[in-house]
């Protein structure tokens, strides 16, 4: 069956429609994704006193896990310390939204762990990020 050349460019005109509206449906949900994403992500990153490095990790320890366990909004720690200068830690804090952060840094447990590393931190540096992509294995 032959097809007209007329009849062929309808169709790939109406297939070129479809699959640009496809295209406009996925850039939409992307956008409402990301904007109905409410989390805050932070990054922490501390240098600590060499000499205090166990007590510092022992707190940070403590802190983290009461927060999780207790605070609802406190959904992620992530603690990792560089490899060469182990005194140089990072931190990948998700909350559930800022409301959830500004609770968190009120509640008892926060508070000892900033007063108990205080003369322990030597540098501390916060940037609030947004995830733009993550990937990992599924769990089995």
């Amino acid at each position: 069956m032959k097809i007209s050349n007329h009849v062929y460019r309808k169709t790939v005109q109406a297939s070129l429609r479809i699959l640009g509206c496809y295209g406009m449906l996925f850039l939409s949900v992307q956008y409402a994704q990301a904007q109905t994403d409410k989390r805050m992500i932070r990054l922490a990153k501390i240098e600590v006193d060499p000499a205090q490095l166990n007590d510092y990790n022992a707190a940070l320890k403590k802190q983290m896990q009461t927060a999780v366990r207790l605070e609802p909004g406190v959904l992620t720690y992530y603690a990792v310390a560089d490899k060469k200068d182990p005194w140089r830690i990072t931190i990948l804090e998700i909350y559930a939204d800022s409301a959830a952060y500004q609770k968190h840094i009120v509640t008892p447990h926060f508070k000892e762990y900033k007063t108990t590393v205080q003369n322990m931190v030597k540098k501390l540096e916060l940037t609030d990020v947004n995830i733009i992509g993550s990937a990992k294995q599924p769990e089995l």
